[in-house]
């Protein structure tokens, strides 16, 4: 029987709504009477013209001088005015180069990138990125405040839409990198609904670092901003290192040892005079043999790494128990210097040496020196090529980190914390032929910073350990 009751079927009428054709609602059409479009659009050309002057003030002058000159003098002004300022742009170009290339130069070139870089290619880079909003039918995008041009980067100002995040931004960073044909992205938040998008034009880091300059004596060593090379943005790298422990990753050939011998270098007056102590721990008896004179202790075999560090803990648990309930930071001194511990390929002793007590000693000592030594005047710097867990599992002892080129992009993560790869960390990706180059994260710091360390040359070395005779103990 078709369409019977007896299958329990019913009839429905072609006009009864079902679930597949839910009724919709439309938005009825008013047209907009023409006075009001054209009284929005010159109230929006008024707008701008009272904007101008603020906004671009050295254009506006300029205009105002040229057309004031031409009322006066006729075709003579202007001429007057063009030739004068000609003149003396040249001047000053010639006698101050920095200060046009910083007044006149880069601000021309923010305007022209500005407008032909971003301003043009904006929405259909946003739009396929998936950063524009929409609502209601509308597309809302971010709108670009102001874009200023560095020696080495465009600096583009964004307002963000309400209801977004600068993460939107941070996690597509690679996009916007690409679409606006730039080696990198990376978004610096300034407050509510305001970022920066930083798209480099030229690598600063490009070439080699020749080791820098000695401090003087050791008053002008800061153990907290020690020199290490240079910045993305062409500013001296500097580290940290009393008060923090430091963690240095990266493949063969990578320039672990050029970090390493930074600091050194740059505490090297300190050491003279005693205020600093360094005991190095270098199972490879290759990078930190060379200069072992410069070392108060040195050690190379495993037995004997493992007890630098126990004596290391030793004397960091005996300074701790002076201190307690009378001084609550170290200040370095010749009674109680700055203690600072290298450690190079530190994974022979945590994870490929032999013997498993003496892995098991090693990595208590470290844990003990990592947690625990901060506040008394102790830093560990410690340098692997594998950063896996089974290899080093104290990694988040280590409150600030380097990557130097890594071979796994999983790696960068690993050694700079979750989430450094989606703000521009890719040490994964650097160029085999910069080695010093590195992402670094300090604590307390959201965004890793490119930068590159110095090259310390075998004769650079040999001339500190000539001048820096220090009568440490060594040991095979």
């Amino acid at each position: 029987m078709l369409g019977g009751k007896g299958n329990g079927a019913s009839q429905v009428q072609h006009t009864t709504p079902v679930p597949a054709h839910a009724v919709r609602f439309t938005t009825p059409v008013v047209e907009t009477p023409a006075a009001f479009i054209l009284g929005r659009w010159a109230w929006r050309l008024l707008a701008f013209l009272a904007a101008l002057p603020v906004r671009y003030p050295l254009s506006v002058a300029s205009a105002a001088v040229l057309v004031g000159s031409w009322w006066v003098l006729g075709w003579i002004g202007p001429a007057l005015v063009c030739t004068v300022s000609v003149v003396g742009g040249l001047a000053w170009r010639h006698w101050h180069p920095v200060s046009f290339r910083r007044w006149v130069s880069l601000r021309a070139l923010g305007l022209v990138r500005g407008v032909w870089v971003y301003r043009r290619h904006w929405q259909p880079v946003l739009v396929v990125s998936g950063l524009a909003e929409s609502y209601l039918e509308r597309q809302y995008l971010p709108r670009i405040r102001s874009v200023a041009c560095s020696e080495w980067a465009d600096r583009v100002r964004v307002k963000l839409v309400p209801g977004t995040a600068p993460s939107d931004f941070e996690e597509r960073t690679p996009q916007l990198a690409h679409g606006f044909q730039a080696p990198a992205c990376r978004v610096e938040v300034l407050g509510p609904l305001d970022v920066v998008l930083e798209f480099p034009r030229r690598d600063m880091l490009a070439d080699p670092i020749p080791a820098l300059p000695v401090p003087d004596n050791a008053d002008a060593v800061d153990l907290a901003a020690l020199p290490m090379g240079r910045c993305e943005d062409g500013r001296t790298w500097t580290m940290r290192l009393h008060g923090t422990h430091v963690l240095v990753a990266g493949v063969t050939g990578a320039g672990k040892g050029s970090i390493i011998w930074s600091a050194v270098r740059a505490m090297l007056p300190a050491i003279q005079a005693g205020l600093v102590r360094v005991r190095a721990v270098d199972p490879k008896r290759m990078e930190l043999s060379y200069g072992r004179s410069l070392f108060h202790r040195y050690a190379d075999e495993g037995v004997a790494c493992v007890e630098l560090l126990e004596e290391a803990v030793a004397d960091m648990q005996a300074r701790a128990e002076r201190y307690a309930g009378l001084v609550r930071s170290h200040v370095p001194g010749l009674d109680d210097p700055f203690e600072v511990v290298l450690l190079d390929e530190v994974a022979f002793l945590t994870a490929y040496h032999p013997d498993r007590d003496v892995r098991r000693r090693a990595e208590n000592a470290m844990a003990t020196l990592t947690s625990q030594g901060r506040s008394v005047g102790f830093a560990v710097v410690a340098a692997l090529q594998d950063p896996r867990k089974e290899v080093m599992n104290l990694r988040n002892l280590f409150p600030d980190k380097v990557a130097l080129r890594l071979d796994e992009a999983s790696q960068v993560d690993m050694v700079l914390g979750p989430d450094a790869r989606d703000r521009g960390a890719d040490a994964h990706l650097i160029d085999p032929s910069a080695p010093g180059t590195a992402f670094v994260r300090l604590e307390g710091s959201k965004i890793p910073a490119r930068v590159r360390a110095a090259y310390v040359s075998d004769e650079d070395i040999d001339t500190m350990t000539a001048n820096g005779e220090t009568g440490g103990e060594g040991e095979g």
